[in-house]
């Protein structure tokens, strides 16, 4: 039975000291404690100085009784009477008596005639010159209550500093998780939120491990949802390829000539669209690598623009303003910011009304190496709280409007990805008319 009771209590005493409640509670007991007992001391200290200096004027009444009792000229046998009586400390000095009772109430060198008096006694003097000393017997205690008020009052904030510092490095994990659960949403799973006291953890370290834990099967079923993305996206090559064969052997004239067109149109629709999920797969990886090389972006520019033109109605309208200071060439990866101003006009170019001005392609280049990509349209534009969701994969604002205009939702995605690809950001914002797209990308000249 009692081996059971040990067992019992070294398992309650392991939990105890690995437990952050626990812990907390006894940290907090003792605190209250602590506080307590240098309030009640020193407050105790404070009141009975303070008392001590009230009934001093009844002190020096005594006095002046056990004076007048010693006599004039004072008498020592008197004196030794009082001290026999009362717990006083008595010192005579004069010119006929010199004599004290014992030795001074409180630590400090023997008594001699330059030193001044304690601290605490009352002296008095005789009409035939003499001088007596009046002390209390044993320690004195301080007679200024202000200076114990303060030190209690240091103390309690000398504890409440200590408990703080405890607090805060018993709740260092709580930050750590914060911060790992951010850079978790952010796609970031490395490095791992760090687990303390990881043999014996407590509530925050389990906690911690947990996290991680969901963390771990995130990332692997985002690496199985782009894996078998990847794998069907290139599996539809194949025969996407043969069935744009087949249609362009088709009759060029008669009744078949619009169902080729359809069909063909809807082909080139799907390989764009299967072209859009492989290249926001490999930007989406971790392990994305630019391709950088010097870049004529103002010529890459009216490239894009002219292979929009033969596609889209109204492309070769578009209008490009270029800054005088933008350097040319820059290094950038040409591919992929060919793919994001392409789906950026062919977004400005689907959402523009006939009757509305044409899109708008602003280069821009700031004094601090950022180059600037915007690009606007003058259609109707989106509700505001929607722009935060635009560039979200497969996000259409306007369903029927997007099925219309032939739509899937990646294009914004992908322009993000590629703006963060090359370490910069993306920002949407309603125009009034239209809505504005625009790329910030830090980038350096070539040459």
């Amino acid at each position: 039975m009692s081996w059971r009771r040990r067992r019992l209590g070294h398992s309650w005493w392991r939990r105890a000291r690995h437990s952050l409640r626990i812990r907390l509670v006894l940290l907090f007991l003792l605190l209250a404690l602590a506080m307590t007992g240098v309030f009640l001391f020193g407050i105790g200290h404070a009141f009975s100085n303070g008392w001590r200096d009230a009934v001093n004027p009844l002190i020096g009444d005594y006095a002046d009784r056990l004076v007048a009792e010693i006599g004039t000229p004072p008498s020592v046998e008197r004196a030794q009477a009082i001290t026999a009586r009362l717990p006083v400390v008595v010192r005579i000095e004069g010119p006929r008596v010199n004599w004290q009772s014992g030795p001074r109430p409180h630590r400090g060198p023997p008594w001699s005639r330059d030193e001044r008096p304690d601290r605490g006694a009352i002296v008095r003097q005789t009409a035939d010159g003499h001088r007596i000393e009046l002390a209390l017997a044993g320690p004195q205690g301080p007679s200024e209550p202000g200076r114990v008020v303060w030190f209690t009052l240091a103390a309690l904030l000398a504890l409440t500093a200590l408990a703080h510092v405890v607090v805060n490095r018993m709740l260092r994990p709580i930050r750590d998780i914060g911060a790992g659960a951010r850079r978790f949403g952010a796609g970031q799973f490395e490095p791992p939120i760090p687990v303390r006291h990881a043999r014996h953890p407590d509530e925050l370290s389990e906690l911690a491990q947990t996290v991680n834990q969901m963390a771990a099967d995130i990332r692997q079923m985002l690496d199985a949802k782009r894996g078998l993305l990847l794998a069907i996206s290139h599996e539809l090559r194949s025969p996407l390829t043969r069935a744009r064969l087949n249609a362009e052997l088709l009759p060029e004239d008669g009744d078949a000539q619009p169902t080729r067109e359809a069909l063909l149109r809807d082909l080139a629709l799907m390989r764009e669209l299967i072209t859009d999920l492989l290249e926001s797969e490999r930007l989406a990886s971790p392990h994305a690598a630019l391709q950088r090389e010097p870049t004529d972006l103002p010529a890459l520019a009216r490239e894009v623009i002219g292979q929009l033109a033969g596609a889209r109605p109204g492309a070769d309208q578009v209008v490009l303003q270029v800054d005088a200071g933008l350097p040319v060439p820059l290094s950038l990866d040409a591919a992929r910011v060919r793919l994001a101003l392409r789906n950026l006009l062919d977004n400005a170019l689907r959402h523009t009304p006939p009757a509305a001005p044409p899109p708008g392609l602003h280069l821009r280049w700031q004094n601090a190496g950022i180059l600037v990509i915007e690009v606007r349209d003058h259609g109707p534009g989106v509700p505001p709280e929607q722009l935060a969701h635009l560039s979200e994969a497969f996000y259409r604002p306007d369903s029927a409007r997007q099925r219309a205009s032939g739509g899937v939702g990646l294009g914004l995605y992908l322009v993000r990805l590629v703006a963060q690809a090359h370490g910069g950001c993306f920002a949407v914002r309603n125009a009034q008319p239209g809505l504005a797209v625009s790329l910030e990308l830090p980038v350096a000249p070539v040459g």
